[in-house]
């Protein structure tokens, strides 16, 4: 399956992939914000306790293979929705246990699927703050077990495909 993130309210001029299951996740005013309960670790496993209609967020990421997300750059980040979907999916795709990867301690992840994401971020984007993006997708790919791309566009109109 593939799941597309982006913030914006429509795709209109984007080629979306025809492969498979395509699975969508616009921007929606409706997702509240994570609070690190944990409770998608230990009272319902993959699982987020919010219901806001994003609960659900950790099963539909460990049927993903390929991860497309769509942001406007903040400061070399996602924008705040993107953001928000990514923290709800996080904890339910991990388990709340560590291990030790590149010398460093993460949790392992919950699903056995391998996800290659392709990040686009447009925007007026300084060089700084394309760095910083880079950093902070490459310290995802070793959270999130995820091989990942990062293109940068100078509008969204400039995004033709994903």
């Amino acid at each position: 399956m593939i799941i597309i993130i982006h913030d914006r309210k429509d795709l209109n001029g984007v080629k979306i992939p025809q492969t498979g299951k395509t699975h969508v996740i616009p921007e929606n005013d409706s997702i509240k914000p994570c609070i690190c309960c944990f409770d998608c670790w230990v009272k319902t496993p993959g699982e987020c306790t919010i219901k806001d209609g994003f609960e659900n967020l950790g099963l539909l990421m460990s049927k993903c293979e390929k991860l497309i997300i769509i942001s406007e750059c903040f400061y070399g980040s996602y924008s705040p929705f993107v953001k928000n979907v990514l923290d709800r999916s996080a904890c339910p795709s991990l388990l709340p246990f560590f291990t030790v990867k590149n010398g460093e301690t993460h949790h392992p992840k919950r699903y056995k699927n391998n996800v290659s994401t392709a990040i686009h971020f447009y925007g007026t984007i300084p060089q700084a703050e394309k760095e910083t993006a880079k950093k902070l997708i490459k310290a995802n790919r070793v959270n999130l077990y995820s091989s990942a791309e990062v293109f940068f566009h100078d509008s969204f109109d400039d995004i033709k495909e994903v």
